[in-house]
C-alpha cells in the first residue's frame, strides 16, 4: 500500500484503491439467493446447508415431526426422563423445538406469530399429539 488514506497518490504516480469484499450465499438446493445456513446432523455428522428462507423453512416442516417426537441432546446435556435438561447448547435445542411447534401450528391453521412467547395451548396440542 502506498498511504494509509484510500486514493493518496504513491510515489510511482500509482493510486491506492479501496476495496470491499461481499460474501455472498447461494443456495445450496437452486442456485438462488441463501439467507442463512442451516446447520443439522444426522447419524453422528453434522452438516450445513445454506438455503432461501423457503428452503430453509421446507427443511424444518420435514424435519419438524423427528424433532417433536426426539430427545434433545445438546453439548453437555444430560437427559432426564426422556427429555434433554437445561445445560449448555439447551437454547439451540429450545429454538429448534419452538420452530417444529411453529410450522406444525401453521399447518394445524392455528393462529401463531413467527417470533415470541408460543402460547402454553398449543405446545401441549403438539405434544398431545405427537
Amino acid at each position: 500500500m502506498c498511504s494509509q488514506f484510500a486514493g493518496a497518490p504513491c510515489s510511482k504516480g500509482m493510486w491506492d484503491v479501496a476495496k470491499q469484499i461481499i460474501h455472498k450465499l447461494v443456495d445450496d438446493l437452486d442456485g438462488g439467493d441463501a439467507d442463512e445456513t442451516v446447520k443439522f446432523a444426522l447419524d453422528g455428522v453434522q452438516y450445513e446447508i445454506d438455503l432461501s428462507n423457503a428452503n430453509a423453512e421446507k427443511l424444518r416442516d420435514v424435519f419438524a415431526p423427528y424433532v417433536a417426537a426426539g430427545t434433545k441432546v445438546g453439548r453437555g446435556g444430560v437427559v432426564v426422563g426422556g427429555r434433554a435438561a437445561r445445560g449448555r447448547g439447551g437454547a439451540t435445542a429450545d429454538r429448534e423445538q419452538n420452530k417444529a411447534i411453529r410450522a406444525w401450528a401453521k399447518r394445524e391453521g392455528k393462529e401463531i406469530s413467527d417470533r415470541g412467547r408460543i402460547p402454553q395451548e398449543i405446545v401441549d396440542e403438539f405434544h398431545a399429539k405427537r
